[in-house]
C-alpha cells in the first residue's frame, strides 16, 4: 500500500488536530486522477452520478452494477486519496445481509476503501453488521437525497428543535454503531456545529456551514458541468461549460471550413 494513502486514522487525526477535510466526487478515470492530484482526502464516487452523468432526475436509479463500475474506473486513478463509494437505493435498506453483501462488492470488485449510506436510527443496525466485518462506514444524515420522494423534495432538515435532536441522537448513534465519519446534509449552520461538537468522529459537510471537519462538493458542480439547478452551497471554481462550448464550436468551424486537420496534422 501506498505510505501516503489517506487512511481512517489519518482522517481521525486531522479533526483531532483541526486540520479540515477535503472531499470531491468523481465518477471516472480522468478526473479521478485530477482530483486526487489536487490533493483531495478522500474521492467520492457518489450515486449523483444518476443526475451529472446519466442525466436523470434523482439518485433513486442508479444500480449496484453501475456504482461497482464507475468505482473501478476511479480507483484506478486514485494513488493517495481514501476511494469512498455510495450505496444506491435499495442496496442497503431491505436487509443487513443485502447491505453486507453490497457493500462487499464496492470494495472487492469497485476498489473502494470504504463505503456511505443514508440515514439515521433505522441503518443502525446496517452500520453494526458492515464494520463488525471491517467494511469502513460513512454515515449520512439531514438532506438525505435517496428520501426525496418522503421529504417532498431537497429541503433543508433539522429546522424544529425535535428533528434537530433526532438528528444530534442519530449521529451520536451512528458513531457508537461504528461510523468513521458523518455527512451532514442540508441542515442549519448552528445544528451542524453542534453535531460536530457533539461527536468525536469526522463530519463532512454538504450545505450544513463552515463549522464542520470537513466538506464536500459535487464535482460537476463546483467545475460549473451541471448547469440544470444550483443549489445555495454550491460555489463554482471553473465554468467548464463555456469553455467546453467554445472548444467545440472551434473545433466544428475549422473542420467545416477546411482548416482541420492541416498537412502538419498527419502523416506521410
Amino acid at each position: 500500500m501506498n505510505k501516503n494513502r489517506i487512511t481512517l486514522p489519518i482522517l481521525q487525526k486531522k479533526k483531532e488536530n483541526g486540520e479540515k477535510i477535503a472531499v470531491l466526487t468523481a465518477y471516472d478515470f480522468p478526473f479521478a486522477k485530477l482530483a486526487d492530484e489536487a490533493g483531495m482526502d478522500i474521492i467520492l464516487v457518489g450515486d449523483t452520478l444518476g443526475i451529472v452523468v446519466q442525466g436523470k432526475e434523482n439518485t433513486l436509479p442508479v444500480t449496484m452494477d453501475q456504482m461497482v463500475y464507475h468505482t473501478q474506473m476511479v480507483s484506478r486513478g486514485v494513488k493517495r486519496a481514501l476511494v469512498l463509494a455510495d450505496m444506491p437505493f435499495m442496496s442497503y435498506q431491505s436487509s443487513r445481509e443485502d447491505a453486507l453483501k453490497n457493500a462487499g462488492r464496492l470494495i472487492k470488485e469497485g476498489g473502494a476503501a470504504a463505503v456511505k449510506f443514508e440515514g439515521g436510527a433505522s441503518v443502525v443496525d446496517r452500520v453494526e453488521a458492515l464494520t463488525k466485518y471491517d467494511i469502513p462506514v460513512m454515515a449520512h444524515i439531514g438532506l438525505t437525497p435517496q428520501s426525496v420522494h418522503r421529504m417532498g423534495g431537497y429541503k433543508v432538515q433539522g429546522r424544529d428543535s425535535k428533528q434537530a435532536q433526532q438528528l444530534i441522537k442519530d449521529a451520536k448513534q451512528l458513531e457508537s454503531a461504528g461510523a468513521f465519519s458523518i455527512v451532514l446534509e442540508g441542515i442549519p449552520n448552528a445544528l451542524a456545529q453542534s453535531i460536530t461538537a457533539a461527536i468525536r468522529i469526522p463530519t463532512i459537510g454538504i450545505g450544513a456551514g463552515p463549522h464542520c471537519d470537513g466538506q464536500v462538493l459535487v464535482m460537476h458542480d463546483l467545475l460549473g458541468l451541471f448547469t440544470q439547478f444550483r443549489p445555495k452551497f454550491v460555489r463554482r471554481y471553473a465554468d467548464f461549460t463555456a469553455s467546453a462550448s467554445e472548444a467545440f464550436s472551434r473545433y466544428r468551424s475549422d473542420v467545416q471550413n477546411g482548416k482541420f486537420p492541416t498537412e502538419a496534422e498527419g502523416y506521410e
